[in-house]
């Protein structure tokens, strides 16, 4: 099973290139009854790794309308040990079950000696950790048959010691691995506005034709003895920076399927279907304007 093929050098995702939401409990049995016109739904896959039960058979049913992405959380490729076999075992079940569009996990570890730490912790960007993480994907890639996408953090520490930017450490994980990115755009500007760099500068260092899906989510904003420290918090609607930033993103790739991200303080159902169909009139906008593009060359 191939998920993200290659097409003529550019990494596609299946899910189309429209908008779509989290999918979450409290709004299942009403998307199942009025579906609301959005492009494909998003779920964690660690929610969904047992052998049966209601939770399942609602993702049949919702997956039957919707084509699906599935966002791991819990794989800890960044981190220093072997991959929990276990845990991708449980993986590969769920993904020949239900056959997403899109497969994606994070830059990141999250264990450590055997301990889940539940958190997405950072890597230290050197040549060490590269292969590590390399060898991860590979592993992924090969026991689960498909080309993954790799998502970027947000960031509110470096480490002491750097050999490459964030930028050039993914550059060379596409290069070596043949991963797509999932190219958080809220991460972006987080780890933009905590770090002091330039989140225009940054996107334009990522290879655009191997993004494959966007994640857009809310930030929190909070203000300590080192002046203003933004938190990648998914509750509360994307903000206005975000959105022009998005548009910007879009420019460089053309439409890309993108994600709303909202995992506390969820709201009702119709907030999240508004900032969906925000993102869908970005995405046609960007249509039209290389249609006009084209037409005049």
């Amino acid at each position: 099973m191939t998920i993200l093929p290659l097409d003529h050098g550019r990494i596609r995702c299946h899910l189309p290139d429209r908008a779509g939401i989290g999918l979450k409990a409290q709004h299942c049995e009403e998307i199942v009854a009025s579906r609301p016109a959005i492009g494909f739904v998003e779920v964690h896959a660690e929610n969904y790794m047992m052998a049966g039960g209601p939770p399942l058979r609602m993702l049949e049913k919702i997956r039957s309308s919707y084509p699906l992405s599935l966002h791991g959380i819990g794989l800890s490729i960044g981190g220093d040990g072997p991959l929990d076999r276990a845990h991708l075992m449980s993986l590969k079940k769920l993904l020949d079950r239900f056959a997403p569009a899109a497969f994606s996990e994070h830059l990141a570890w999250s264990t450590h000696n055997g301990i889940f730490l539940n958190n997405l912790l950072p890597v230290p960007y050197v040549r060490r950790t590269l292969a590590r993480v390399c060898d991860h994907i590979d592993l992924v890639q090969e026991r689960l048959g498909v080309r993954m996408l790799l998502e970027n953090p947000s960031s509110y520490v470096v480490y002491e010691r750097s050999e490459m930017t964030e930028t050039e450490f993914l550059c060379e994980v596409v290069k070596r691995t043949g991963c797509g990115l999932l190219l958080d755009v809220s991460n972006v500007f987080v780890s933009a506005v905590n770090l002091a760099f330039d989140p225009e500068a940054y996107i334009a260092g990522l290879p655009a034709e191997h993004i494959g899906e966007i994640h857009l989510a809310g930030f929190s904003e909070r203000h300590d003895e080192g002046g203003r420290v933004l938190v990648d918090a998914h509750a509360s609607p994307v903000d206005q920076v975000v959105w022009s930033l998005y548009e910007q993103v879009l420019r460089r790739t053309g439409p890309v399927p993108t994600l709303i991200e909202w995992d506390h303080m969820v709201p009702r159902l119709p907030v999240l279907l508004e900032d969906a169909r925000e993102a869908d009139r970005v995405l046609a906008e960007e249509s039209i304007r290389r249609s006009v593009v084209r037409r005049s060359a």
